[in-house]
């Protein structure tokens, strides 16, 4: 996984300098994030830093479904392996658990320009996919009349092989554009399985602390996934290395590539006020 910062600051201090693996605070790996950013080339113009945020340990961003309205309380998606809590264990789906967690709200340029509030993880698993939702105590229309910022809209369909995206960290406050190189039937890192995933072209060479952010079609300015790993050293289907399983159960080791989880299926889910109801007809989320 694109790991939490948090959690790869606590595995230096137990395991040594030499021991853990590179985190994304350190300023090497800033100056490594600011040279890939550089050869990945400017994001598309319609592509901004508005409506993301920044966790303390991942990226994320203000989301809403086609159909929210105005007043309906503003949803942050992350990653599962964002949580607060912790990783969740496989199998393991979180609902409606209580949250004061607090999110750095950006503006274009990627200035922090308020701060947002959950009341409570309204969603959150990394089985079949790696995602978390807060529900937070602002609508979208505070949010927009406060600060001029409207959430990140959702797309329902599927996407496509050789779209252009781009991938907004709001912690580093930095961009990755390539292209979905294409779609991984299975995809194994440690414990955890994930479906579908969307598998990135090498340009986007995401870091720590990218975790989270929102994976934007550039043609759409529309969310289409949510990045959350990488192959870090070529290992197989060991934790920081997953491996892709195809419908024939082959193996196939890709390293220094990274993957996104599709968001079109929890669409479906984002009931009226930004309720999560897993029983709505085309969810596809995991239920507890």
């Amino acid at each position: 996984m694109n790991k939490p910062l948090v959690g790869a600051f606590l595995a230096a201090l137990l395991l040594g300098a030499g021991a853990a693996p590179v985190v994304a605070a350190e300023p090497a790996q800033q100056g490594q994030a600011q040279e890939t950013a550089s050869k990945a080339g400017p994001a598309a113009k319609a592509v901004t830093f508005a409506g993301t945020v920044a966790l303390s340990n991942c990226s994320g961003s203000v989301v809403r479904s086609p159909d929210s309205a105005p007043t309906d309380p503003a949803l942050v998606l992350s990653n599962g392996h964002c949580l607060e809590s912790g990783f969740p264990g496989p199998g393991e789906v979180v609902v409606d658990q209580p949250s004061s967690r607090t999110f750095t709200l950006l503006n274009a340029s990627g200035d922090g320009v308020g701060t947002l509030k959950a009341s409570k993880i309204a969603y959150g698993t990394m089985t079949d996919t790696d995602l978390s939702l807060y529900e937070t105590t602002s609508t979208y229309q505070q949010i927009e009349d406060s600060y001029g910022i409207q959430a990140l809209e959702l797309e329902t369909a599927h996407p496509t092989a050789g779209t252009a995206i781009t991938v907004a960290s709001g912690y580093w406050k930095r961009t990755y554009s390539c292209d979905i190189d294409g779609f991984v039937h299975q995809l194994k890192e440690g414990r955890w399985t994930w479906k579908d995933s969307v598998r990135y072209t090498p340009e986007c060479q995401t870091i720590g602390g990218t975790s989270g952010s929102p994976v934007i079609d550039d043609a759409t300015g529309k969310v289409v996934a949510v990045n959350n790993t990488g192959n870090e050293s070529g290992q197989e289907c060991t934790d920081n290395n997953p491996c892709e399983v195809d419908e024939n159960g082959e193996v196939t080791v890709r390293e220094g590539i990274n993957y996104a989880q599709q968001t079109y299926n929890m669409v479906p889910c984002i009931g009226a006020g930004s309720k999560i109801d897993l029983d709505r007809e085309g969810c596809g989320l995991p239920k507890p």
